[in-house]
């Protein structure tokens, strides 16, 4: 299927790399790119999706001028985020319009639309290290590799080392030539059968969430795409649901430390713990809708 054109740039994009549904439709804006040089002897195009991250994005932004170019394909922000990508001359800034398909499809989308082979997928609350930045501009890029970096995530102004969310590790640099996203609706990530993965040194800061809101808003959506995803193919019920979400607690709490990060551990934990409560009633939810 055809995928969406930049309004106003005329570049050709690659049908062949992405499955891209119809009711991914054209840009509402694109600004003309400003090349940046890199030292590496690959162009390397970063892809972030956004809603309501103006938190956040002018750091996560800043941090990649060294990128030829940042596609950023919104999903429906209301604040200030377009706004705020478009005072950065490397980005390329699209709109989504329609119901949004999951994080892997959207992902595939963002990838389709790069002007570069070489991927770099950052989150829109995620912060390249001035350090992973430069590690990636030495690299002699190779099509068969994909590319881990480790992840030091923040929560409440504190970077949270237990509650399993340390260590942290994800591949975000690749080749779309060679691989792309999962298209699932949540927990997405880059294929890497057949391929080789490479281990960077150097960390992405990522700043989890800002807010108890930010928490709960968060919590709905993923247990809504959980249950899209499992709907059918996954049995769910209440009995499921607590005695999964109990155990999520006492492993976060107690097997992964948590209980040592202070209050930061607790609520994290009771996240994680709620957060597996509400996917699987969901999804319980999900079945008995597809039954009836």
């Amino acid at each position: 299927m055809p995928l969406p054109s930049p309004v106003s740039s005329g570049r050709a994009l690659h049908p062949e790399i992405a499955d891209a549904p119809d009711r991914f439709t054209a840009t509402v804006h694109t600004l003309r790119p400003s090349r940046f040089p890199t030292p590496s002897l690959a162009l390397i195009s970063a892809t972030i999706l956004t809603k309501n991250s103006a938190a956040h994005l002018n750091e996560v932004l800043a941090a990649l001028q060294w990128c030829d170019e940042v596609v950023v394909l919104d999903t429906g922000s209301t604040d200030d985020t377009m706004a705020i990508a478009r005072r950065h001359p490397n980005v390329q800034l699209y709109r989504l319009e329609g119901a949004f398909p999951g994080f892997g499809r959207a992902r595939q989308q963002a990838v389709a639309l790069a002007r570069h082979d070489w991927i770099f997928s950052v989150d829109s609350d995620e912060v390249v290290s001035a350090d992973l930045a430069d590690e990636i501009a030495a690299l002699p890029l190779d099509r068969r590799m994909v590319y881990a970096m480790p992840f030091h995530n923040y929560f409440n102004g504190r970077r949270i080392t237990s509650c399993g969310w340390h260590p942290d590790r994800h591949e975000r640099l690749f080749n779309r030539r060679a691989t792309n996203f999962c298209g699932s609706e949540v927990h997405e990530r880059v294929q890497c059968s057949n391929l080789f993965v490479r281990q960077l040194l150097h960390p992405i800061r990522h700043y989890s969430y800002d807010s108890m809101d930010d928490f709960l808003h968060k919590m709905r959506t993923y247990s809504r795409l959980f249950a899209a995803q499992h709907a059918g193919r996954k049995s769910a019920g209440i009995i499921t649901a607590v005695t999964r979400s109990t155990w999520a607690f006492f492993k976060s709490y107690v097997l992964q430390r948590g209980c040592l990060q202070g209050g930061e551990g607790l609520v994290i934990s009771a996240f994680k713990a709620q957060l597996v409560f509400w996917k699987y009633l969901c999804l319980h939810e999900a079945n008995q809708r597809r039954t009836a």
